[in-house]
């Protein structure tokens, strides 16, 4: 159950930040005994990978924050996040064998699919969120809302490692917040459709 909201959690994060959860996961591995990666996994706390992760992330965070290139971004990242996602969950699935949790150990590709699914639902509703800011601030808005969601996918990932059953609370924060962003982006989509629809003066 906990390796199933840890899962759920670091995917959520992925959705956000590619980098960040998969950092977080590997360095954890590396230096603590907060996260055991079982030996197919052992990979994501090398060295070398964990410097390229670093790298990439650098690259993310500069990236995300200026306007119009962040769009550029998030079209990549629409396979990165995912496929991130679908890493930690199913990585933390399948270091609940470890815990002889024989659900998890029975069902692996289960916890590939749900990765990929949350973090891609996360990911479209940022992509689809972002050019809304970017139009409404002139720009302004990109590096504030791309900081609060660096901090979002630290604060998911560090709460789905060391307090999981928190998850739900934290998916539920999110859930609302998706929510009132919706709402945003349908209003302004609306305006824009009534503009454009209205006669010139």
């Amino acid at each position: 159950m906990f390796a199933a909201l840890t899962g759920l959690g670091l995917s959520t994060a992925a959705g956000l930040n590619a980098y960040i959860p998969l950092l977080l996961v590997g360095v954890l591995a590396r230096v603590t005994d907060a996260v055991r990666l079982p030996h197919e996994y052992a990979w994501l706390s090398d060295t070398w990978v964990l410097a390229i992760i670093a790298v990439l992330l650098v690259a993310e965070f500069v990236l995300d924050k200026v306007p119009v290139v962040d769009h550029v971004n998030d079209l990549i990242q629409t396979a990165v996040r995912p496929a991130s996602g679908g890493v930690v969950f199913s990585a933390t699935a399948a270091a609940a064998k470890v815990d002889n949790s024989a659900w998890m150990a029975d069902h692996p590709a289960v916890g590939w699919i749900l990765g990929i699914a949350v973090a891609l639902a996360v990911h479209l509703l940022k992509a689809g969120a972002r050019p809304v800011v970017n139009a409404t601030t002139a720009g302004v808005g990109a590096p504030v809302v791309s900081t609060v969601e660096d901090v979002g996918s630290i604060g998911m990932s560090l709460i789905a490692i060391f307090l999981p059953v928190l998850v739900v609370v934290a998916l539920a924060v999110l859930a609302f917040v998706a929510w009132r962003v919706l709402r945003r982006v349908r209003r302004f989509r609306e305006a824009r459709r009534a503009r454009a629809a209205s006669p010139p003066i």
